[in-house]
């Protein structure tokens, strides 16, 4: 066979790919059985040497902001690949989109915690990364990959990004720092605080403060009566339940209450407009990561690529320092700057020992009685 004829060969295989008659994983392995039929080299890089475009989709405003300020625009110029930015409303809404999508369709997500990892990685959406092309991911906080890499049996479908905690806000005016610190997570269930009490309007952040105020491990509750006993205590005292960032913040800037569970970035965004709002996280309180996952059917190498220059330090601060949130970057490995330590939630030692996180086996499984249950009490029963 002649050098033509392999060239041929190759050209009709890739556009086969190219119009969708062949999955990704199918091509690659016709690519290379045909190499290594005629002794010729035929790398995985050839294709990622064809890609022009990486699909990430996120959470839109001050974080899509920020990354297409510090991390798209800066990785398109070095690069030439264009990066083509999506957003969604919230992970459920991006899984239908993902759903009716082609293979290969959409790439990178910006998901939060370890929930949507492990319900997307149980749909069948992981993909393995090589840690290989990914050397930054070495600067990352150790327990923040272990805990992805854990659920999928040593492998990575994604990277850390972020971290942060819902921890307990309040206004400073009126409670005091040594009041928040001593009674955590039961400032929400005050009878002294009624109609200046607020609260988030999702079954995971109600249930894990539930377990707090009763003296329960989130991870392991033994007693939801008493756990539904404590959401409904907490509803009869709120002013209202917030559904978004923007609407905690203006509860808490307008004083409309006093106290309420907040996100740590958004905290620390009041405080740097000038409102003395004070932030603390109770013993178990709620810690969570953002992770760049990489959805099965995308081009690799191109996302390796992406992800890798991501957690460069100096893009992974830049985008931090825009968003509020710490980086996953390892404190002990890496000069964060002069922003990072003062943000909310910080850990200096990059142990995140004081944080606990969610078990997503737990707390998924429970999703569907406890989301319903939630949905209920919500509207008063």
């Amino acid at each position: 066979m002649t050098k033509m004829d392999n060239t041929t060969r190759y050209e009709r295989l890739r556009e086969r790919y190219m119009n969708g008659d062949l999955s990704r994983r199918r091509f690659l392995g016709l690519l290379g059985a045909a190499g290594a039929a005629y002794g010729l080299v035929t790398p995985y890089r050839a294709l990622a040497q064809e890609v022009t475009e990486v699909r990430f989709d996120g959470w839109g405003g001050v974080v899509s902001e920020a990354l297409r300020k510090y991390a798209f625009d800066p990785f398109e110029k070095e690069t030439g690949m264009k990066v083509v930015d999506g957003t969604f409303g919230g992970s459920d809404e991006f899984l239908s989109r993902l759903k009716a999508s082609q293979p290969g369709e959409f790439n990178i997500a910006h998901l939060s915690g370890v929930f949507d990892y492990a319900r997307y990685a149980d749909l069948g959406y992981a993909s393995e990364l090589n840690r290989d092309n990914i050397p930054n991911l070495e600067l990352a906080i150790p327990k923040l990959v272990d805990v992805l890499a854990q659920y999928t049996d040593g492998k990575l479908s994604a990277v850390p990004y972020d971290y942060g905690t819902t921890g307990i806000a309040y206004n400073r005016a009126h409670i005091s720092d040594e009041e928040a610190k001593e009674k955590g997570a039961n400032l929400l269930i005050d009878d002294a605080y009624k109609g200046k009490i607020g609260g988030w309007a999702e079954w995971r952040t109600r249930v894990w403060m539930a377990a707090l105020q009763t003296g329960q491990d989130p991870n392991d509750i033994q007693d939801m009566d008493a756990i539904w006993d404590a959401v409904r205590q907490h509803r009869d005292l709120a002013l209202k339940y917030w559904t978004s960032g923007a609407e905690l913040m203006s509860l808490l800037a307008e004083e409309e209450i006093y106290v309420t569970e907040a996100w740590s970035g958004r905290v620390y965004a009041l405080q740097e407009q000038g409102h003395d709002i004070g932030y603390m996280d109770p013993k178990n309180g709620y810690g969570w990561q953002e992770c760049m996952f990489v959805i099965k059917g995308s081009p690799m190498e191109a996302c390796e690529e992406l992800l890798n220059f991501m957690l460069s330090p100096e893009t992974s601060i830049a985008v931090a320092e825009g968003q509020s949130y710490p980086p996953a970057l390892d404190p002990q490995k890496v000069d964060l700057g002069d922003k990072i330590p003062e943000l909310p939630a910080f850990d200096p030692t990059g142990t995140l020992d004081n944080l606990t996180f969610a078990d997503p086996a737990y707390w998924n499984g429970h999703e569907a009685d406890w989301s319903k249950t939630f949905g209920r009490v919500q509207k008063g029963y």
